[in-house]
């Protein structure tokens, strides 16, 4: 059942700059989507024209059926989440999850039951009486989320909730928000320029450019097939060369002729060739190869070991390209090679499609 309708919201905070621009999209009751992209890009203002804390310049908002327009942030039984956690350092765990309950002045028995209840969600059992100097930065995200759950919102937004941590406490901490949000149940919006984080924690994920949804899918789909060259840049995707389509469904490009999966593309086609860096074979080369289809024949750059995998940079046709292997590969820089790549690994951008 769809919980929130964003329809043509569009936010400008100088003339002919655009920090939203004519956003739609839906999110269902039990969701958790996540706006992905570059700092800049305009997901920290969407979140706030959802949340009431911006206005937008064109659009609707709905709720539950409801249009939001005009109604204050403190009316829409939203939760928010944010960077800092913004913990009450005076105040020990429980009288920080209690806090939005006690604002609401509700009965001391039934704080005290909530509190409970949250801290068992976040897996903080015990740790009601402790003070928050006393906790690890994992243990304090999990206050700032129980926190923002006491209350009950019927949506929950987070701000880059995991920014402020390390590396290593991000990748521990990337599931556990998921599975505590599905344990209860909770819509949620969840804002990240990780996609790391944005893959872990979400069941779609829309992947912003200044102002604007490029792509809108399940993590899945959008790593299989990006959308857009901008998409394909943003997830790491290196390989992107200018390409035509020639006889036969062939796309030429600097580097060698290749053959995408799928329907033939039309003769004379231009664009982008996205060679995913899945490697389907890689050997030895002498001087004079020149590759066959969905080949590519270059020179070794730098091999670099990267703990689950290896990358190999390649020097091919006046071209970079990375490829990955699980394995470790027996090549140095200076070596040439041949690259194959399956069909399935490459997609064509067609210009202007």
């Amino acid at each position: 059942m769809t919980l929130l309708e964003v329809v043509g919201v569009s936010k400008s905070f100088a003339p002919g700059t655009s920090a939203v621009d004519a956003v739609s999209l839906t999110l269902e009751r039990g969701e958790v989507l996540c706006l992905l992209g570059p700092s800049g890009c305009g997901k920290t203002t969407l979140l706030r024209i959802i949340s009431g804390l911006e206005r937008a310049d064109a659009g609707q908002v709905r709720f539950d059926g409801r249009d939001m327009a005009g109604v204050p942030p403190h009316e829409r039984s939203f939760g928010m989440m944010f960077q800092d956690f913004a913990l009450f350092p005076h105040k020990n765990v429980r009288d920080n999850v209690a806090f939005g309950l006690r604002m609401r002045r509700l009965p001391a028995a039934e704080i005290d039951a909530r509190v409970a209840e949250m801290l068992a969600a976040v897996d903080l059992d015990g740790f009601g009486g402790r003070e928050i100097g006393q906790l690890s930065g994992g243990e304090q995200q999990r206050v700032a989320l129980a926190r923002a759950l006491a209350p009950g919102p019927q949506l929950l937004m987070l701000d880059e909730p995991l920014g402020a941590l390390d590396r290593a406490l991000r990748e521990r901490l990337m599931l556990d928000v998921r599975v505590i949000l599905k344990r209860v149940g909770m819509t949620a919006i969840y804002v990240t320029h990780d996609q790391a984080e944005a893959f872990a924690v979400s069941d779609r994920m829309a992947v912003m450019n200044a102002g604007r949804i490029e792509q809108l899918d399940r993590p899945e789909a959008v790593h299989a097939q990006p959308a857009t060259p901008f998409v394909a840049r943003f997830l790491g995707f290196e390989n992107l060369l200018p390409a035509r389509v020639a006889a036969a469904g062939e796309v030429e490009t600097a580097v060698g002729r290749f053959r995408p999966a799928g329907e033939p593309l039309p003769f004379g086609a231009t664009g982008l060739l996205l060679i995913k860096p899945v490697l389907a074979g890689i050997e030895a080369a002498g001087a004079a190869d020149k590759g066959a289809i969905n080949q590519v024949a270059g020179v070794v750059e730098a091999v670099t070991f990267r703990g689950r995998f290896s990358q190999l940079w390649l020097a091919a046709g006046g071209e970079r390209l990375l490829f990955e292997e699980q394995d470790s590969l027996p090549f140095a820089p200076g070596d040439r090679v041949r690259v194959t790549v399956g069909a399935e690994q490459l997609q064509m951008f067609v210009d202007g499609s």
